[in-house]
């Protein structure tokens, strides 16, 4: 999808670099190893983490796939892989807390997890989700509803990403009145996921309705990418707004 294609071409008139550590908290990234499309060994883990770290993050909620035809990582395989990360982490000496969630598909399996209870949250009970990226899924706002009915508060999962939406905005507008919370993928600023993405993005920011600002941190090609958005005006209007979340958690 040519992520990465545009990391490298012209800026917009940048400020000076965004100092990461006032948002204290990344709230997306898939960090524990091998069960997932991030990182795939202890090594790679460890080398994300202490990156992390470096740019000023102090606490990760890493936020593993889960779906149905895919990576089908129960609470008890993130939460085993968790206390791994944890304890290496530890023996190693770096400074980085982690907790861990999951980053769920919205597929036929996915409101029968949420009424069984057998989903990972963050927080103040988030519960982070995520679209495919063809179509909207007819079933949205009926699993929105559910998650919001058991006391969860649904957190959707780079909003930018999904170009089904791009020719009418109001479909965001409708999903933040019904009380979902959005969550920025901070690289969509650099036009890693194409200008179009970047632009709702910065839309988005300019109407006030990001939440959150996660990395979707998968492997230094990432890191890398977050460096290249830090002097980005909207980051660093979206970090000033006064509404992310990030820094309660």
């Amino acid at each position: 999808m040519g992520l990465f294609g545009n990391l490298f071409g012209k800026r917009d008139a940048d400020a000076g670099p965004v100092d990461l550590s006032v948002l204290r908290t990344d709230v997306h990234s898939h960090f524990i190893p091998g069960i997932d499309d991030g990182a795939q060994t202890m090594d790679q883990s460890m080398e994300l983490l202490t990156a992390m770290a470096e740019l000023g993050y102090r606490k990760v909620v890493t936020t593993p796939h889960n779906m149905a035809d895919g990576y089908k990582n129960t609470p008890e395989i993130i939460l085993g892989g968790l206390e791994r990360v944890r304890e290496e982490l530890k023996r190693r000496g770096i400074p980085m807390e982690i907790d861990a969630a999951a980053e769920y598909y919205l597929d036929h399996e996915l409101e029968q997890k949420v009424i069984e209870r057998k989903v990972l949250t963050f927080g103040n009970n988030f519960l982070l989700f995520e679209l495919p990226f063809i179509s909207e899924p007819n079933m949205l706002l009926q699993v929105v509803f559910q998650m919001q009915t058991l006391g969860y508060r649904p957190v959707l999962a780079h909003p930018e990403r999904y170009a089904f939406w791009y020719n009418d905005f109001t479909k965001y507008e409708r999903l933040k009145e019904r009380g979902v919370l959005f969550q920025l993928n901070m690289i969509a600023l650099s036009g890693a996921y194409g200008p179009q993405a970047k632009q709702i993005a910065e839309k988005l920011i300019d109407a006030g309705h990001y939440d959150l600002i996660g990395s979707d941190c998968h492997s230094m090609n990432h890191v890398q990418a977050i460096k290249n958005t830090l002097t980005r005006p909207h980051l660093h209007k979206v970090i000033a707004s006064g509404k992310l979340l990030n820094a309660t958690l």
